[in-house]
């Protein structure tokens, strides 16, 4: 009997994924029939969005029973509790249901201030700055990985789909592009499956970056393109912190990456961006509303940025849609310093909480070579 693997809201997860076919509920969930495409631009400080309409992708909902359409994909595999997917493992995100294909892993700290350390004998440590607490990184592997472009629609009200950006190679110091379809997919988001199809994944990297090798398993494996892209691109794709912190159900997780140097009007300006994503551990519907952001630099100054939403959107986080994510940048005139902040949530009645955005450092690479003008091949 064929099982579902279907995310909360799009695509809910089933937890007998082990049975024979994996399936896929695309779902026009929202009433209008219309989602609201997403374009990188260049952002304000701690993610205010620039001027300018976005623009919308519309779909139709006729011939579709229920506005949901079930196709099967593949054949789940079993999840690894130990180890590492390899590169050419073909997954559904168990968070937004999408399809991809792991490209190659990375091994991050992953900071949880969500977890007590252990009790001792010695006295306690005091506060750190800004009265958080001293936390302990432990090793976590997050894979770089291709996102189907045919799940795009489905998901860019939940996570963006261009959220890598590199800064663009010329004279202007803010100027950045992006790579669409790419993504860092935490271990425990892998829900592993396989397909006889030759070209599982839709995207223009696949056959650039991926052999199919059906004496492999998986029977996808590395072409040099993709071992060149990686070693070129790896001070400006590597992912070595992640933070964490959990405020009334409600967990903040932020990925900083640093992006490089620039020269602008004599100075030098770094360039950092950071992924949040926002979940809903419980059971209450509540809204993000509001952002409040610090922002120290090394050079010594203190910058307060409030504002309405995240990156001109104010997201609903449910049971059936618990998550959001989304990427953006900041700059600095110095080459390292921290962030931290909250964002105000409102629940259904109307009363607000504040969530805790865990704080993060800021660091420049010490090999700071100069950033990729694009990806060649």
């Amino acid at each position: 009997m064929a099982a579902s693997a279907l995310r909360r809201g799009l695509f809910s997860t089933v937890s007998k994924y082990n049975k024979k076919h994996a399936h896929r509920i695309l779902s026009v969930a929202d009433s209008s029939g219309g989602f609201e495409g997403y374009r990188p631009r260049i952002q304000c400080r701690a993610c205010g969005l620039s001027g300018g309409a976005q623009p919308r992708r519309f779909m139709s909902s006729r011939n579709r029973p229920e506005g949901k359409i079930l196709e099967t994909v593949g054949v789940f595999e079993a999840v690894k509790q130990h180890g590492k997917y390899e590169t050419g493992q073909l997954f559904l995100h168990s968070v937004f249901g999408y399809r991809g294909i792991v490209l190659f892993p990375w091994h991050a700290r992953l900071y949880d201030r969500d977890i007590t350390p252990p009790m001792s004998d010695s006295k306690p440590e005091p506060p750190g700055p800004h009265g958080s607490k001293e936390v302990k990184g432990k090793t976590h592997t997050y894979y770089q990985v291709l996102i189907d472009t045919r799940d795009c629609p489905h998901i860019s009200q939940r996570s963006q789909t261009e959220a890598v950006t590199f800064l663009a190679n010329h004279d202007d110091s803010r100027a950045l592009y992006a790579i669409p379809g790419l993504d860092y997919v935490s271990h425990e988001d892998i829900l592993p499956y396989n397909s006889t199809e030759q070209v599982p994944i839709q995207h223009e990297l696949f056959e650039r970056f991926l052999l199919y090798n059906p004496a492999k398993s998986p029977p996808f494996t590395a072409r040099d393109t993709l071992k060149a892209w990686q070693e070129k691109n790896h001070p400006w794709l590597e992912l070595s912190d992640v933070h964490r912190e959990t405020t009334e159900n409600i967990r903040v997780t932020v990925i900083p990456f640093y992006m490089g140097m620039r020269e602008a009007q004599n100075s030098h300006v770094y360039w950092w961006r950071y992924c949040i994503r926002l979940e809903n551990m419980g059971n209450e519907v509540v809204q993000l509303r509001e952002r409040h952001w610090r922002i120290f630099s090394l050079s010594g100054t203190l910058e307060t940025v409030r504002g309405r939403g995240v990156v001109g959107r104010e997201p609903v986080l449910s049971k059936e849609q618990p998550a959001f994510q989304y990427s953006s940048h900041v700059s600095l005139q110095a080459p390292s310093g921290h962030m931290w902040g909250t964002f105000r949530i409102e629940r259904t009645d109307g009363s607000h909480f504040d969530v805790r955005i865990p704080p993060f450092s800021l660091e420049s690479n010490k090999d700071d070579k100069a950033p990729p003008a694009g990806y060649t091949f």
